[in-house]
Order: C-alpha cells, then structure tokens, then sequence
C-alpha cells in the first residue's frame, strides 16, 4: 500500500492506525496509461479508485459521439461515479486516465466487508461524497450561464491545476465552450500590453 494513501487515510482523522492498516489490503493498485479506461459507461460500475499519481477525466458522450466532460480528479482524491457504484447499475459515464496513473481500487464486495468491518469508513465516504457535491455545485454556479473569457478567467484563479495539466480541448469540453472560444479568450486574458 502507497504511503500517498495512507497519509491520506491519516489526515481524515476519521481512522486509527490500525483501521488503516486493515483497510490498506482491501486496495489493490491498478496501473493506468494515458487514455486507458477505469470505468466504462455502460458497464457495471464495480470500483471506487484513490488515485496515488496521475489524473483522471469523467465524461459522458452526446448522440453525436462527443466527450462532455463533467469533472477531472487529481492525487488524493477519489474516482468513481458514486451514484451507480453504490446501487451496483451501469455507469452513466465514463473515467479515464488523462496522464499516466496509479490508482488503488476496491471492489464493491470488498467495500461493503470493509464498512462492516471498520464503521469509521462511513466518514471517509461521506467527506468524499461532501467534496463531490460542493464540486458539482462549484462547476454548476460558475461555469453557467457566462461567457468563455469569464469561465477562463474564474479557472485562472479558482482551478490553476487544470490550466497546468489539462488539453485545451478537454478543457473547453468542461467549460462547455468551443476550443476556438477558450483559445479567444486565453488570447483576451493574455495579450501583451503595449
């Protein structure tokens, strides 16, 4: 088991060490390349993943085959599509590695012996799920309804990770604006002042 994951069990407060070291055999590493798949849209959603290193995009695709993308996950955090994961149905979208990753997945047979086993696990999930949520309502507040200078300019200073480790063309897929835009308006936010 990582020390990354550990540190990070650590730092919730919510588990001893001992709890730790019982859960860490629940986890197993599963080694992703860029582009290759964690969870499939439409396929039973059987994992949750603490990604170690790396990176990971969620995304669904439209009727025309197109990515939109709904989130990206970075170190220390964790990766699945919650809803369908807990009532074991198909994933309504899809996760992938956007960079070369780590993660350390536990099945649902696993995770449900495992919050039988160490109850202080119901916190954990429930921080995670909070984080989740206050992300979908972050995306939801400032990425609708403005225009592509003002989703750029709020990423700049809210989000710079994403500036750094994200393609244009994913980026602009979760802003829901055109690539041509967000480039327009990284062209307005950076132009020299003469």
């Amino acid at each position: 088991m990582t020390d990354v994951f550990e540190h990070y069990l650590s730092s919730t407060g919510e588990l001893s060490k001992e709890e730790i070291n019982f859960s860490s055999q629940f986890f197993k590493p599963v080694y992703l390349k860029k582009g290759d798949f964690f969870i499939h849209e439409d396929e039973p959603c059987r994992y949750i993943g603490f990604i170690a290193s790396g990176a990971v995009k969620a995304y669904a695709l439209d009727k025309e085959g197109k990515e939109n993308i709904t989130c990206f996950k970075f170190e220390n955090e964790f990766a699945t599509s919650f809803p369908e994961f807990v009532a074991q149905e198909k994933s309504k979208r899809s996760i992938r590695a956007i960079e070369d990753s780590v993660i350390y997945r536990i099945s649902y047979t696993d995770y449900q012996h495992l919050l039988s086993q160490v109850t202080a696990w119901n916190g954990v999930i429930k921080s995670v799920m909070q984080q989740e949520y206050n992300q979908k309502e972050r995306y939801l507040l400032n990425y609708n309804n403005r225009s592509a200078v003002d989703k750029y300019l709020y990423i700049l200073s809210n989000e710079p990770i994403l500036v750094k480790r994200i393609t244009t063309q994913d980026l602009a897929s979760y802003l829901g604006i055109t690539q041509r835009s967000l480039t327009r308006a990284k062209g307005q936010i950076h132009k020299p002042n003469l």
